[in-house]
Formats: C-alpha cells, structure tokens, sequence
C-alpha cells in the first residue's frame, strides 16, 4: 500500500472540509486513491463532505465571444491568479474565444493554428501564447471551448472571469438571461435528468447504496432507498428541475418558470475555471528548508 503523506491529507480535506483523521482513515481504506477517498467520506459523513468538492485551485479566465445566434467559450488557464489579472492574458483569452466563434476549430490543435498577432508575437495563436510565455514568465494552456452555432438565440453571462456561461434558446430574451445566471449560481450537470453523464449517476447510486446497506434493513426497503436517493440526486443536478433561484415561492422549477415565460432552453455550456484540475500543493515550508540548505552549500 502506498504510503499516505500529510499533503495527501490535506489535499482530501481541502476538497472535502472534512476532519483530518477521517481524511487520514480513508485514504488509508482507499489505498491512497483520492477519488476512492472522496467516495468513502461520502458515505460515512454524508453531504458534509461534499460542501469543498467545488473549489477550484487552478487559475485562469473563462472568455466569451457572441454575436447573434454564434457564440464561444474558452477557459485559458495559467499558474497564479496574479497573472489571470494580466491585460495581455486577458486578451489573449478573448481572442481565442473571437476565433472560436469566427472559425469554428475541431479542437484545441486547430485552434492553435489559426492565424493571430498580438503583443508583437505571431503569427498563429500557439505563437503568440508562445511569446507570451516569455513575456510574462509563466506557463499558459489553452484547456478547452465550446461553440454554439445552432441557429437558436444565445444568452451569456460571466461571473468575473471565473465562471462563463451560454444558454441557447426560444423565447423571452429575460427569461434566458436569467437562466444563464442561474446556471452559474447552481452549476447543473445536465438540461435534464435523461442527459445526466451515465457515470455520474452510477456513482451517486454506489454512494446510496453503501449507505443505505449500513442501515441493516430488509434488502428490498434498501432498494427503494437507493432509488430515492438517485432521484433526488437527479433533480438537484438537472437544471430544468433545479428551484429556480429567483423563485418567489422558493419551489418554482426552472422548467415551469420557462413555461411560464413560453421559453425553451435547447442547451447550454458552463465553464468553471480550473474545474477538475488539481493544482500541485506548494509545501512553503520545505521550499524555505531547500533554500536554506542551499544557500549554506554555496
């Protein structure tokens, strides 16, 4: 088994908020796999351990491009969050997410072909990330985009820089924005419970049924346990089930307020920055000890 080190620990409990020696416990039943970890403290502590499972370490911007019934996003990442602040990054990101929209690229490859010149740096966008590199001294990567050019009406919202959004739609221009607002407050896995990745909904059920196999009832009652859980789990995480967040009464389904609206949301995209990107954990304190024996060599 490998050995469980104190960064592990901390990199579990940074995700989960949950208490160090129950970090500790399970990595060591996980046998140091991280995601297994997350799973085990899921059932032993419930929704508590889920409340960090967001946060997002890895820096950058997400930009956006719309124009009519065309739009793009793109998150373009970088090391420190001081850079993410940097007006050559910034539009640096806005021209890829211009590009997407404009070209409509296979994938990040092509996108790096395409012809760009800023900053004195060129003549393709690899380029001038290139030389935007050495210019600020920091590592950059374009990591992902998306296009919607489906021939519905486009809404999109940024959160900052941080957090981007695009809802295509029928209907009410209102209704759409207010949608797109929603989705970056609630961060939906899907536009309805039928669209829910497989994957997720399989590991959610593994969840429940650990869970509700540690309630020592009848196999048959667990069962129902386990699909309620599912259900639920499905409501929370599909938009048009989602409690819309202006809802008056605190119950209104983004689904009925679109029907009250007599608006139809096709599909969206939502980029958070550095989602599902871990960001190696600096230990300061042995960076200082090196430093330190190192000077002492010289």
């Amino acid at each position: 088994m490998p050995a469980i080190t104190a960064s592990m620990v901390a990199e579990l409990r940074a995700k989960t908020d949950a208490p160090m020696m129950e970090c500790k416990k399970a990595l060591t039943e996980a046998d140091g796999d991280m995601a297994r970890a997350e799973e085990i403290l899921r059932v032993k502590l419930g929704n508590k351990a889920g409340k960090a499972a967001s946060r997002i370490t890895a820096e950058g911007v997400v930009a956006a491009s719309v124009a009519g019934t065309t739009g793009a996003l793109v998150e373009v990442n970088c090391e420190t969050d001081f850079v993410s602040k940097n007006e050559s990054f910034l539009a640096f990101a806005k021209a890829c997410a211009e590009l997407v929209a404009q070209h409509a690229p296979a994938d990040v490859a092509a996108l790096s072909a395409l012809p760009l010149a800023q900053d004195g740096f060129g003549p393709t966008v690899e380029d001038v990330r290139k030389g935007l590199i050495g210019k600020i001294g920091e590592n950059m990567t374009i990591r992902r985009f998306r296009r919607h050019a489906g021939g519905g009406k486009l809404a999109h919202y940024l959160h900052g820089t941080r957090i981007g959004v695009i809802v295509e739609f029928d209907g009410d221009d209102v209704a759409a924005k207010d949608v797109a607002m929603h989705v970056a407050a609630m961060k939906p896995a899907a536009l309805s419970a039928a669209q829910v990745p497989a994957e997720l909904v399989e590991k959610e059920r593994r969840i429940a049924a650990e869970k509700a196999a540690e309630s020592g009832k009848p196999a048959d009652i667990v069962a129902k346990m386990v699909d309620g859980a599912v259900q639920k789990f499905l409501k929370e995480v599909a938009l048009l089930d989602q409690v819309f967040v202006k809802a008056a009464d605190g119950k209104q389904t983004v689904g009925a307020m679109l029907k009250d609206k007599g608006t139809s949301v096709k599909d969206f995209t939502l980029f958070v920055v550095g989602e599902g990107i871990e960001k190696k954990a600096d230990d300061f304190a042995a960076e200082v000890a090196a430093q330190v024996a190192a000077a002492k060599g010289s």
